[in-house]
């Protein structure tokens, strides 16, 4: 089967995943089609229901897949698309996706190689491209991440490699939640003595 045949789906199954097991990634370090939030709830007169489809304005958001250290920190944000397109045609949705989940890195691919964007602006060329072989080891990334967040001393490190939600419910923290809990850990591992943390009413602040 060419290339050009392959769906988004096959395209993350059969080109993007063996790219990141060969990259040393493990299925433990990554999800696949992780919601971010949910469709736009419309209302007309007594009748409501929320947007289904993720191709329509207001629709649910859904990154294709989210590369994480210690299952909290989202490190890499992917966007596929068919080979059709150019590697780069997923790398806006990708960035958007990104700094939602406060992630240094979005990437985009047509399973014909990968694009990537630092946002920590760390490396130079803040966007380059990689062959499918190349794609960046989860220590070189991780690195990045501590330099970005001045995260570097050991105690630092655990400090963020500890887990924060095992309440059993099986309920996870929403995306801007995730966020909040990141920025406060990094926070004290820094050494912050006073931290604001400002969320809107009703956002899970407690």
């Amino acid at each position: 089967m060419e290339i050009a045949d392959l769906s988004e789906r096959d395209i993350c199954t059969k080109r993007v995943i063996p790219a990141l097991i060969a990259a040393g990634w493990t299925q433990q370090q990554f999800r696949e089609e992780v919601p971010l939030t949910a469709g736009r709830v419309m209302v007309r007169g007594n009748l409501a229901y929320r947007l289904q489809n993720p191709g329509v304005k207001g629709g649910p958001k859904r990154a294709d897949f989210v590369l994480y250290a210690y299952g909290n920190i989202p490190l890499v944000v992917i966007e596929v698309k068919r080979a059709l397109f150019p590697v780069g045609q997923g790398m806006q949705q990708a960035l958007d996706y990104a700094e939602m989940l406060d992630a240094p890195f979005a990437v985009s691919s047509n399973g014909q190689g990968f694009l990537l964007h630092d946002r920590t602006g760390l490396t130079q060329p803040a966007e380059r491209e990689l062959v499918m072989d190349a794609f960046p080891a989860f220590e070189d990334l991780w690195t990045l991440y501590r330099q970005w967040k001045g995260i570097e001393s050991p105690p630092q490190r655990g400090l963020l490699a500890q887990p924060y939600h095992t309440d059993g419910s099986g309920k996870e923290p929403r995306y801007y939640q995730r966020v909040a809990i990141n920025r406060t850990i990094e926070a004290i591992a820094r050494g912050q003595q006073r931290i604001l943390l400002v969320m809107a009413t009703g956002t899970g602040k407690t």
